[in-house]
């Protein structure tokens, strides 16, 4: 999560939270400018050095499963909405480059129907407390067969994109940049996520679970190797890397017809290939990997149709995607300081590379770089499986949840000690930012004890909630900024109470995270659950296989090692609960680990309820009032057609000739998208000729479902086939408001034309929704490009 919620909130504290929400919107980071280059298509999943499978044995059937999967369009608004990520306010929607989803997977036992588990994969920035409790309050109303999901079984991860549409989660402190809580956000992720795990319901079937795990050394580094540094040498040296290059993979496999249903995948990268001056929604690196992923099984005869493909996150605490390092963007083109990420003792100019940083695209070709690495190595491992997978075994399937208040839970430390953790604070350092995205003002990372930043901010600190001195000692040695965990007014900052979850199939656990888990937290986190699990003959002969996803069902930032946390580097001082946040964790975890055993009965006690402010959140956020289009157009009516074509051109104009590579816009007379957000639909399309004497079951009317259009100026839509929608990315939605007091704006649609595109003729479609004046009926409408060849 990003940092500049801080700052604005601290510069303007002292005022009411009124003149906060509004006076926030002129405050953030300052404007990024970096530079990357155009990506590269083609050669999608190949093989290549920086990808090695992880044999782990013959494949024998193993166990048979009850398995379902599902996939539901979650898109909110993606205009005119700060975006969730970054939490810099002048990051607000402009348009749309890839559609977002829930996916679910359902695993259950055949036996016992009423034994079985639901994994949520968002393109999110995470879990929340809120969306969870609105997708169980739904299951709940969808009928007897669907009383079976409940607390204990429905797990809600994040892919941690920072390139979604914000102001749907539950505390204020990621409401402040937002300008508060939109209904319509929420509505949207809440109502996908449902129809996704219905989806995967309707879709349950016996098969067969396969694990396997491959090596990516290129899709991931450490943002924070200093702070990794300060963990015992002996541990490191377990290891090779100071991230994880492993991503492991579970494929669904119907048993009925051998077909693959679809696979949910663990793997360690941050969301933050878009940058911080991106302001089109997308589903950042994960959702280009799961979008390529899904794209390439779509004539594989082996695949099933409906295959959904998870890309969930891991330890992702301290990971990048901008693989190429940190460098000062001061013109010295020098590296960041490695102890702080400072350029000459500056924050601000200090960013991470990522492959393709040189080209002005606001990250697109460095997140689909990225995407298409994490997607060519679980394309080459789902490759492998039949023959270096390993087939899950046992029928066990268990589930538990519990909240625990992490603000005062006293535990026994590894080291014998008693400890504590303490009510949620945020340090100095979270301020900074990462070199994802660097914070404003004067904040440093690795700032501890003291703060090296001007003293003004103790005092806005104090005014907002002054911390006690045994919350400062409970801290220790973090300088606290934000006392999130005991700001009360007008509703609570940040999460006290946290979710503990654990999900297990057969020989598999899964660890469900609150938070973002470092990567040795991580790698502790398994590890020690692991050997408690062999320990307590928890899988038998079978050796426990321990995988972690997160951010999930609520977020409560960072868990940090105790060592890293003493450094104080942005995941330290975003770590809520002090130093002793993952020791808490994972005593948690282990003291539950026996309710995953198969002959324990009581049921774990529910722990305290988290409050819910869905109905009682703050907003400031405007809704559409109407829309109209200029003095004498038309809702739809193009104003810049493709190059070569003019509007008024007859039918027997040569269509202008276009190759792979380039780029074909059309912008027509717009309406607010947040009239209708078009979920399972689409806003924009591109439409391929085809002769007349060819047939088709698909034609552009078949893709919004909807009889309120005017088509009359286009009476061949029997010709033309859609063969894109914004659910690929290779097609751009923009919206832009030209006069706010007329309520006028415009669309614009770009097609970034792919290798390989066949030659042919095509065209751009606009799906519209105007609101009318006065009545406020909304009403479609659509816009026609015209035609242009495209020579393959």
């Amino acid at each position: 999560m990003g940092r500049s919620n801080v700052a604005a909130a601290l510069a303007v504290a002292g005022l009411t939270l009124i003149l906060i929400f509004h006076l926030i919107a002129s405050w953030g980071l300052p404007h990024l400018d970096f530079l990357h280059l155009q990506y590269a298509s083609g050669r999608l999943w190949k093989s290549t050095p920086h990808q090695r499978p992880l044999g782990l044995g013959g494949l024998s059937e193993g166990e048979p499963y009850l398995l379902g999967v599902g996939k539901a369009d979650i898109t909110g608004p993606v205009v005119e909405i700060n975006m969730m990520g970054y939490a810099d306010p002048k990051q607000v929607g402009s348009g749309l480059r890839q559609r977002l989803y829930s996916r679910a997977f359902i695993i259950g036992d055949i036996e016992k129907p009423n034994q079985r588990f639901v994994y949520l994969v968002l393109d999110t920035q995470s879990g929340d407390t809120a969306v969870r409790h609105g997708i169980l309050q739904g299951l709940s109303e969808l009928g007897a067969q669907y009383g079976v999901y409940g607390q204990d079984n429905v797990a809600v991860i994040g892919t941690h994109s920072h390139s979604g549409p914000g102001a749907w989660l539950n505390y204020l402190l990621p409401q402040i940049t937002s300008k508060g809580f939109d209904k319509q956000s929420y509505q949207a992720i809440v109502d996908g996520a449902l129809l996704s795990v219905r989806r995967a319901h309707e879709s349950l079937s016996p098969g067969y679970l396969t694990f396997g795990s491959i090596e990516i050394e290129d899709a991931n580094i450490s943002r924070s190797p200093y702070a990794y540094l300060a963990n015992p040498e002996e541990e490191r040296h377990r290891f090779e890397y100071d991230v994880d290059k492993t991503m492991t993979m579970l494929r669904f496999r119907r048993a009925k017809d051998s077909k693959s249903m679809g696979i949910l995948t663990w793997f360690a990268v941050h969301g933050t290939s878009m940058l911080g001056n991106n302001t089109l929604i997308s589903g950042d690196n994960k959702g280009v990997a799961a979008y390529l992923f899904e794209e390439s099984v779509k004539n594989d005869e082996s695949a099933a149709d409906g295959f959904v493909a998870g890309f969930s996150q891991a330890n992702v605490g301290d990971t990048s995607p901008n693989v190429l390092g940190a460098y000062c963007e001061d013109g010295s083109g020098e590296e960041c300081n490695f102890e702080d990420s400072t350029c000459g003792g500056k924050t601000g100019p200090c960013h991470g590379r990522g492959p393709f940083f040189r080209e002005k695209d606001e990250g697109a070709s460095s997140c689909f770089e990225i995407g298409r690495r994490q997607f060519q190595g679980a394309r080459s491992l789902y490759d492998s499986l039949d023959e270096a997978g390993t087939a899950l075994n046992g029928s066990t399937i268990k589930a538990l949840h519990t909240f625990q208040d992490l603000s005062n839970f006293t535990f026994t430390h590894p080291n014998g000690t008693l400890v504590s953790t303490c009510p949620a604070a945020l340090g100095y350092s979270f301020a900074a930012g990462t070199t994802d995205g660097p914070g404003a003002f004067d904040f440093k990372q690795n700032d501890t004890d003291k703060p090296d930043a001007n003293p003004l901010w103790s005092v806005v600190r104090n005014f907002l909630h002054e911390p006690s001195e045994q919350q400062k000692v409970c801290h220790h040695p973090k300088p606290i900024l934000l006392d999130v965990g005991e700001i009360k007014k007008p509703y609570l900052w940040t999460p006290n109470i946290v979710d503990i979850q654990l999900l297990r199939v057969g020989q598999l656990i899964i660890i469900v995270s609150p938070g973002e888990a470092t990567t040795m937290s991580g790698r502790r986190w398994k590890q020690a659950l692991k050997t408690e699990a062999q320990a307590l003959s928890l899988t038998a002969g079978d050796e426990p296989i321990v995988v972690l996803g997160g951010p999930a069902n609520s977020y409560t930032h960072y868990i940090a090692t105790e060592e890293e946390y003493h450094i104080q580097r942005y995941e330290g001082a975003s770590t809520l609960y002090g130093p002793h946040t993952l020791n808490a964790y994972i005593n948690l975890t282990l003291t539950y680990l026996p309710y995953l055993d198969p002959t324990t009965k009581p049921k774990l006690d529910p722990g305290p309820s988290p409050p819910i402010y869905v109905n009682k959140s703050l907003s400031f956020i405007h809704g559409v009032v109407y829309d109209r289009p200029p003095l004498f157009k038309s809702f739809g009516d193009v104003l810049h057609d493709v190059i070569g074509h003019h509007p008024s051109s007859s039918s027997s104009f040569a269509p202008y000739s276009y190759q792979p590579g380039r780029t074909v816009s059309a912008t027509f007379v717009g309406a607010n998208p947040r009239n209708n957000l078009r979920l399972e639909q689409t806003y924009a399309a591109v439409e391929r000729k085809r002769s007349p004497s060819s047939s088709s079951s698909s034609s552009s009317s078949n893709l919004n479902n909807s009889d309120d259009h005017d088509n009359d100026n286009d009476n061949d839509n029997d010709l033309w086939t859609p063969v894109r929608t914004d659910a690929d990315w290779s097609l751009v939605f923009r919206w832009r408001r030209t006069n706010s007091v007329l309520a006028t704006s415009e669309v614009t649609i770009s097609w970034e034309i792919e290798k390989g595109t066949e030659s042919g003729v095509y065209r751009l479609r606009y799906y519209g929704d105007a609101k009318a004046p006065v009545t406020g009926a909304v009403s479609g409408f659509e816009g026609v490009s015209g035609d242009f060849f495209v020579a393959g």
